[in-house]
């Protein structure tokens, strides 16, 4: 019986292989197993997984979804078949996280998901809307209470998402969580774990959303996890909208129109943007529009740039010659006299050569969000068929030897030279076409303006002798395995001008 089965097995692998080969699809590990497929190749992290398929294998594989680990045949479908590859495949987190697949990340491309773009680029995050925030009096922040930490060891991934945390509330609803005299500690630590749950849960990095069978038996419990966190996300933004309603916030047009000014000019844009075409009435449609809008701005925006800080700091602390020189640079421009500013970042092209490498070796977005084929086409002179799920694995790229000389070490000026942070298909840390995340702007000016200010400021040093473990975690942003802790002391200056922030 057991000689039958396993016979029964090989001749489903080999007529399965020929039929692949005769169909002209993608190159695909072998064997492909009955009802499981290549659930035996897929460990966490999923990047690194997938790394390893793709250097037997090709920079062009399919498994249950198509994944592709070069700069040309990411070109290919981000440039060349990017109307094609628009679309969002229809998994559990983009229908309990993104309310039935409406929200800017989760929906497929048409005229829905082009009005959310049209918000995201042009009113939320624009240049002129970036350009009112107070990002650099709340990036000062975190300079002022880490002066005062007196040399003791600092929770740096804590403390990079509470300012991210602090931007995005105070960008949207008019308040925030922390700081000097600032309460509701406990409300905000709620939202933390939120984040961190729909980025441990949600997204590319989950093995159960590319295979129905384990949905269906049940097997990972995915989506009642994913049903229990938006009830937890629903409760916190209806929470922040009763209170923005009742006036203890300025969330919305009637309180932030209260406040006047620019700020709250801003504001008013933000909140009607947010509910986009059902603004006009006051139905439950209207209102899951707002929270879809809202829960995306705060989710997107804190968690990804407070990473890249984090894997940043971690970098410069093993390698204290780059911190050193990224120094130097700062008191070179901006003297003992003045903080960092937003019109200094462009004055600082090594701060900028860091924070591109820290994007190349550590992106949190490892394999972007996943794409579809609306239709057939070809990748890699590969026939792909429509419905097709792609995966770029962006850190299998931006961390290959053959486009990166010395790729597994952190060299900043390798970057020297080069504007902006895109290097063609090769180093793309915010992806590439329609579907390139909109809130680049509003990313690395809070990255440039933090890190800058933390060098500037504050004298930094390992814990203990050992390097900092830069090993990463499973999730959605890849974050690091281990939360960076550090000692810092203030500069001698610092005192002087925090004061004048």
């Amino acid at each position: 019986m057991v000689i039958q089965f396993l016979l029964l097995l090989a001749f489903y692998a080999a007529v399965k292989r020929l039929l692949h080969k005769i169909r002209s699809l993608p190159p695909s590990p072998f064997p492909t197993l009955p009802v499981i497929g290549h659930l035996h190749l897929l460990k966490k992290p999923l990047h690194r997984s997938l790394s390893r398929i793709s250097r037997r294998h090709g920079p062009v594989a399919l498994l249950q979804f198509l994944v592709v680990s070069s700069p040309d045949a990411a070109e290919e479908c981000l440039a060349r078949n990017d109307v094609v590859f628009a679309n969002r495949p229809r998994l559990l987190a983009g229908k309990h996280l993104g309310y039935n697949y409406t929200s800017l990340a989760w929906s497929s491309c048409g005229d829905h998901w082009r009005n959310l773009r049209r918000i995201a680029s042009l009113e939320i995050l624009s240049t002129n809307c970036l350009q009112t925030l107070s990002s650099i009096r709340l990036a000062r922040s975190l300079p002022r209470l880490l002066a005062k930490s007196g040399g003791q060891s600092v929770d740096m991934k804590s403390a990079f998402f509470e300012l991210m945390l602090n931007v995005m509330m105070q960008m949207i609803a008019g308040k925030r969580y922390y700081g000097e005299n600032v309460g509701e500690v406990e409300e905000a630590r709620k939202f933390r774990e939120i984040v961190t749950e729909s980025f441990r849960v949600g997204g590319a990095n989950n093995i159960g959303e590319f295979l129905p069978f384990l949905r269906l038996m049940g097997l990972e419990g995915l989506e009642e996890k994913l049903m229990e966190l938006q009830k937890k996300r629903d409760e916190f933004m209806q929470n922040l909208i009763d209170k923005s309603q009742s006036g203890e916030g300025n969330a919305f047009p009637k309180a932030a129109a209260a406040e006047g000014g620019k700020r709250s000019t801003t504001r008013t844009k933000l909140s009607r943007a947010s509910w986009g075409p059902y603004n006009r009435s006051n139905t439950k449609k209207s209102r899951e529009y707002g929270l879809v809008s809202w829960q995306a701005l705060l989710a997107a925006g804190t968690d990804t740039s407070a990473a890249t800080m984090e894997w940043a700091m971690s970098a410069m602390l093993n390698h204290p010659e780059i911190m050193k020189k990224a120094r130097a640079e700062i008191d070179q421009v901006m003297g003992h006299d003045r903080l960092v500013g937003k019109s200094d970042l462009p004055k600082l092209p090594y701060l900028h050569c860091v924070m591109n490498e820290t994007m190349r070796m550590y992106p949190v977005g490892p394999l972007l969000v996943p794409h579809e084929s609306a239709e057939e086409c070809r990748v890699g002179g590969y026939r792909v068929p429509g419905g097709t799920m792609l995966l770029i694995n962006l850190f299998s790229i931006q961390n290959d030897p053959k486009y990166w000389p010395d790729a597994a070490k952190f060299k900043a000026e390798r970057f020297e030279g080069m504007e902006g942070m895109r290097d063609g298909y090769k180093m793309m840390p915010f992806g590439s076409g329609r579907r390139g995340c909109p809130g680049e702007k509003l990313a690395l000016r809070m990255i440039g303006l933090m890190l800058g200010s933390l060098i500037q400021c504050l004298e930094w040093e390992r814990i203990g002798d050992e390097p900092i473990d830069m090993t990463e975690g499973t999730g959605l942003t890849m974050p690091k395995a281990q939360p960076l802790f550090a000692k810092c002391r203030a500069r001698s200056f610092t005192s002087d001008l925090l004061s004048q922030a």
